[in-house]
């Protein structure tokens, strides 16, 4: 048996986690010196790569003599923080991991939050300490205030910082020092983290914390062996939070990490991290264990969703001719796996027929959630997103996040105009260095609908907006919503240069000449306040006059195109954004002129 360490590196989007990771993997010998290996290749999944972000947590780990160390990444971004307080209940300790530049940002802090609640004592680690703005010992200091401010012991505030270049794959316990490899780093985890306190000769218990599907071994469920032994072929049962028996049978397969692998095991004992197949029921949360147990392992409460769309079958009228999964039992089936995998997720049957709400952290949780889906080759209609009111002593309650904004010190009087319309309120402002201007908001979750690609164009692509939930509050009143109207397709069929060109001073568009449209659908944004329905399939009338005048030629403006998450969060809520595997079309809800008209009315006298 070999000794453990279970470490989880935590930090904000893009300080550097996986990168980290990679250097440690290439310097413990886990890749050959002539294996090519993906950058970042802890982000295994297509959207990840993608988008340079992790999404899902996962494991690996790496031998330092006769010393395994179980790491585990983690997402940075606040939408799946789901995913992070998760982790924490399978490690002994912590990396956090914080920019040299930018310093600890929201996610930093609600990580850090968590892991001081379970009594870890953190490794503090200043990354990238090669960037030419970096401000390593002002971080520092934050850092520590940041450590104070959460109430944490003295223990957990006399932590060990290292200065790193996870890049470069390096690290040294001072400014100054060697600049060599990453052993500090490991030689610290293996003094500072504690050894599993476990008890390897009580009956086999573990929590299931990570759920995931293989297309040779079926379900995985990873967790850590909180006692005993976990050997293949003993008869086990699931147990959820209330200590009921979900299933019974037998440990089929079980399998250790070997670096980036799963490697089969026969037998594996109470402190080690490892990934249980061939279990049908039990989830996240679960509890595997001895027949013997009767009581499950304590799983930490997850913070609950803030935000919800409805997900519905698409009733447009290309509906079917993209995708192969267009039922709503199918669309119900996939919500639900992925509910049962996601703690962070929530999925309830909507009033209307074919019709689910999804409810999660926020839009960019759920348009990844979307465009997984879409990609598996469904077909579907997602309504604006909507916040999650509570009542609490008869009083309407709303989500408030903290917003953190770097922008250039020439944009903030944009901004903090902007985000007051949004009935954000300031807290802090500060300079942060090199031009730059810091400043903190709680602004209500619904505020901050679509607001993120505004707030790019007021900054000139250069400014940075970080959130988090920060605590329910008192309903703040209305918040404007778009102001522009919408340019609505009145026929089907595709659309005609000459059709756009002709209209194309009524607004911006958002379609180009060969596109598909229908009756209903929106095309573009109108320049003023109101809808305006158009016919983009009109040709040009043949005659014989020939004049210059006649025949100048079609100069199109090229059209706007937005992201998934950007078309989730520009929708009003009389409007729906159809989605399938090759395309996304903006529509409203009722694609009839007048069935609209009237829907309006009876809106305006409800109101």
């Amino acid at each position: 048996m070999k000794d453990i360490r279970n470490i989880a590196i935590i930090a904000h989007v893009d300080h550097g986690k996986t990168t980290l990771i990679d250097q440690m993997l290439r310097q413990s010998g886990s890749f050959r010196a002539n294996q090519a290996v993906d950058e970042r290749v802890m982000d295994s999944n297509d959207l990840e790569k993608e988008r340079g972000i992790t999404i899902l947590a996962k494991c690996t780990s790496v031998d330092r003599g006769n010393i395994r160390i179980n790491v585990v990444d983690t997402p940075g971004h606040a939408d799946f923080g789901g995913e992070v307080e998760r982790i924490l209940s399978m490690v002994d300790g912590v990396v956090l991991l914080v920019d040299a530049a930018e310093g600890p940002l929201p996610q930093t802090k609600f990580v850090l939050g968590k892991a001081l609640k379970l009594g870890i004592k953190p490794i503090v680690i200043v990354n990238k300490i090669d960037r030419g703005d970096a401000r390593p010992d002002e971080v520092h200091n934050e850092v520590f205030d940041l450590f104070a401010a959460m109430d944490a012991s003295d223990e957990q505030l006399d932590f060990p910082t290292l200065y790193a270049s996870g890049r470069d794959g390096w690290a040294s316990d001072s400014l100054t020092g060697p600049r060599e490899n990453l052993d500090p780093l490991f030689d610290l985890i293996i003094r500072h983290v504690p050894a599993p306190d476990v008890d390897v000769d009580a009956a086999f218990a573990m929590l299931a914390t990570i759920l995931e599907y293989d297309p040779f071994l079926g379900r995985i469920l990873t967790g850590r062996i909180y006692s005993g032994t976990a050997k293949v072929g003993m008869p086990i049962k699931a147990l959820d939070l209330n200590g009921n028996v979900l299933e019974q049978g037998r440990l089929t397969k079980l399998l250790t990490f070997e670096g980036i692998k799963r490697v089969p095991v026969e037998e594996a004992q109470a402190g080690d991290i490892v990934a249980i197949a061939g279990i049908e029921k039990a989830s996240v949360a679960d509890t595997l264990a001895d027949l013997t147990v009767t009581m499950p392992v304590p799983s930490s409460p997850i913070d609950p969703p803030t935000m919800s769309v409805t997900v519905s079958v698409n009733d447009s009228p290309y509906a079917g001719q993209e995708g192969t999964k267009v039922t709503s039992r199918m669309i119900r089936d996939r919500l639900l796996k992925e509910g049962e995998g996601n703690v962070a997720i929530r999925v309830t049957e909507a009033d209307s027929k074919d019709a689910f709400e999804v409810a999660g952290r926020g839009e960019l949780q759920l348009g990844v959630l979307i465009e997984t889906m879409r990609r598996e080759g469904f077909e579907l209609s997602v309504s604006r997103p909507r916040v999650l009111f509570k009542e609490i002593d008869g009083q309407k309650m709303e989500p408030i996040e903290e917003v953190v904004v770097d922008v250039d010190e020439e944009y903030t009087g944009t901004v903090v105009e902007k985000i007051s319309l949004r009935k954000g309120e300031m807290q802090d402002m500060r300079p942060s260095g090199g031009g730059k201007t810091r400043i903190i908001f709680h602004v209500p979750s619904r505020g901050l609908i679509g607001y993120q690609s505004q707030f790019l164009t007021d900054t000139r692509g250069t400014g940075m907006i970080n959130r988090i939930f920060h605590e329910y509050a008192p309903y703040k009143g209305d918040i404007e919503g778009r102001r522009n109207g919408a340019l609505i397709s009145t026929d089907t069929g595709e659309a005609v240069a000459y059709g756009i060109w002709n209209l194309q001073d009524r607004g911006i568009m958002f379609i180009d000449s060969g596109d598909k449209v229908y009756a209903g659908m929106i095309i573009g944004e109108h320049s003023r306040d109101n809808d305006l329905e158009i016919n983009v399939l009109k040709n040009k009338q043949l005659t014989n006059i020939r004049t210059t005048s006649k025949d100048e030629a079609i100069r199109l403006v090229p059209p706007l195109k937005m992201t998934l998450e950007q078309m989730i969060s520009y929708i009003q809520s009389d409007e729906l954004l159809e989605v399938t595997p090759k395309s996304l079309r903006l529509r409203k809800a009722e694609l009839d002129s007048n069935e609209r008209k009237k829907a309006s009315r009876a809106s305006k006298k409800s109101a």
